[in-house]
């Protein structure tokens, strides 16, 4: 099959076309690097399978007739800024992207006829009020706050998508992303898991924003591609118009997350805490019931094994 992957020169997106490569399929991975990073894919530029266009997607994507991508049987849309550190310094373009681009691949989907996976996120649950999430909760979001420009945006995302659905029968799908964690992170984006392994391999203090009782779940990149991988996968009976929550239910308090690195590195790091960001969600576990019972998918990289590889691949960047 042809696989287009938006963001695919980003942390996950890479990882997905390495899987999807790695299976024989043609990958062609569409980035315009505004958060990408052209070492996540630089070992892919040799193969014969893959093709790498840099393209802003808030810009119209060619026409079917107009491209010599060829034929694109599916089409995984992660482009999208995720760090919070980019929800102050690029929020419009955040914004933008998640909404005119999301129509832009919409209508390259709709017009190649190919099936469509949107990658969302757990902040579309904001500081949720129901725990652990399902997916038929509706969240708790603030739609003005700093992070409204990724929350909002998502949550825009999808309703769009499920227009598609319903009224171009586009075959689309959506997956809730929650954390991920693994080699390719870019070690100063800001989210908790390259923030505290860089601070730990320097021997800076670890930064716990509040009281470090907040809750998170983390999911390895290998476990959340196979994921992605299951909802696209799965023929539209099952999965067509519906949500999917992505993660690993193993939640663990912040400051016993940062615990944890700090003995993996064998660090002598001390913890600092500093004031609670606005809208931080207090506790973030994914319900996977849905995903696990209709199409079989668990993660299976515990949180031991998935941080000592990532922390391993952080201390060749730092």
């Amino acid at each position: 099959m042809h696989f287009v992957v938006t963001g695919g020169a980003g942390f996950i997106g890479s990882h997905l076309c390495d899987a999807l490569l790695a299976d024989g399929h043609d990958v062609t991975a569409i980035d315009n690097f505004i958060t990408g990073r052209p070492g996540n894919i630089a070992h892919l530029r040799d193969n014969a399978s893959f093709r790498l266009v840099e393209h802003d997607i808030t810009q119209e994507l060619p026409a079917k007739e107009q491209t010599s991508l060829g034929k694109v049987d599916a089409i995984y849309h992660l482009a999208s800024p995720a760090s919070p550190a980019d929800f102050t310094r690029i929020p419009l373009e955040i914004a933008i992207i998640n909404s005119v681009g999301t129509r832009n691949v919409l209508e390259w989907a709709r017009s190649h006829e190919a099936r469509y996976l949107l990658t969302s996120t757990s902040e579309a649950y904001g500081d949720p009020l129901e725990h652990p999430q399902r997916e038929d909760y509706f969240g708790n979001v603030n739609t003005i706050g700093p992070r409204a420009c990724y929350d909002e945006g998502k949550r825009f995302a999808e309703a769009i998508t499920s227009v598609y659905i319903r009224e171009f029968r586009v075959d689309g799908r959506i997956v809730r992303i929650f954390n991920t964690y693994g080699p390719r992170m870019n070690p100063n984006d800001g989210r908790l898991p390259p923030q505290f392994i860089s601070q730990a391999l320097r021997g800076e203090p670890m930064t716990i924003y509040g009281d470090g009782s907040q809750t998170r779940s983390f999911c390895y990149v290998s476990d959340m591609v196979s994921g992605l991988r299951a909802v696209m996968d799965a023929q539209p009976e099952v999965a067509r118009g519906k949500i999917f929550n992505v993660g690993n239910p193993d939640e663990r308090q912040v400051r016993a997350f940062a615990e944890l690195i700090r003995i993996i590195s064998e660090s002598n790091s001390e913890i600092e805490y500093r004031p609670a960001l606005q809208d931080d969600p207090a506790r973030r576990c994914p319900d996977i019931s849905r995903i696990s019972a209709t199409l079989g998918w668990r993660p299976v990289v515990s949180l031991v094994e998935g941080m000592a590889r990532t922390i391993e691949w952080f201390r060749t960047q730092i």
